[in-house]
């Protein structure tokens, strides 16, 4: 953690006090991954940080905002989710490889988030403003890139002129989202990660140039 970590009451939080706060996101983490958000108490949080409920107020108003501080970290993490589509090639053997590696990032940043991931979606969905905002934050930094891309092979005359570059990475993203929320349910269906990717790939780079993939 960098820059200035500060206490509830506005105090600047020491070395051992900055350690502390983060043992107990740690801990929070880790209980999210096997707990129901709303069973997760500020006593077990506590606790398990070998800790007391006071110390914990000292650092977060309650369970709810430490949860959003995981989420605005994590939120931050994804902007290297931009690094899979801006100045990527969609041409040829490229192409196939840019949606190749989109898919394989997308769906390993949300495996590695997975417990947050869930807070956030349960949040936006039940309207609360501050999970939305993070939720598009995540979705945009690969949204705005996507956009681009077919943009610009809209330019180039590889893409019809009637198609809406907007429309199409935004529907792209919400696939990509739900599928990469649901990838534990696809071994229910007999479907293999190793059989998931290429498909995923697949609808991806069609949905991009329009064009089924030089392999």
């Amino acid at each position: 953690m960098t820059g200035q970590v500060r206490t509830v009451d506005g105090r600047v939080a020491g070395r051992r006090g900055q350690a502390t706060r983060q043992k107990l996101l740690d801990c929070l983490s880790e209980m999210l991954s096997s707990s129901p958000y709303r069973d997760v108490k500020v006593i077990d949080v506590a606790r398990r940080a070998g800790t007391s409920p006071a110390t914990f107020y000292q650092y977060f108003p309650d369970v709810e905002g430490a949860v959003l501080e995981l989420a605005e970290e994590m939120a931050a993490e994804s902007g290297r989710l931009t690094e899979l589509v801006e100045g990527r090639s969609w041409a040829g053997r490229a192409g196939w490889q840019t949606a190749q590696e989109l898919v394989d990032g997308f769906l390993d940043f949300w495996r590695r988030n997975d417990a947050i991931l869930r807070v956030v979606d349960l949040g936006a969905a039940e309207g609360d403003k501050r999970f939305y905002k993070i939720r598009m934050k995540i979705l945009n930094s690969v949204n705005s890139s996507l956009t681009q891309s077919v943009a610009e092979l809209q330019a180039k005359g590889r893409v019809d002129k009637d198609v809406n570059p907007g429309a199409i990475s935004g529907a792209l993203v919400a696939m990509l989202a739900a599928v990469a929320s649901h990838q534990k349910g696809f071994s229910s269906w007999g479907v293999k990660q190793s059989e998931l990717k290429p498909s995923l790939a697949l609808l991806v780079h069609l949905g991009v140039t329009g064009r089924k993939p030089t392999k």
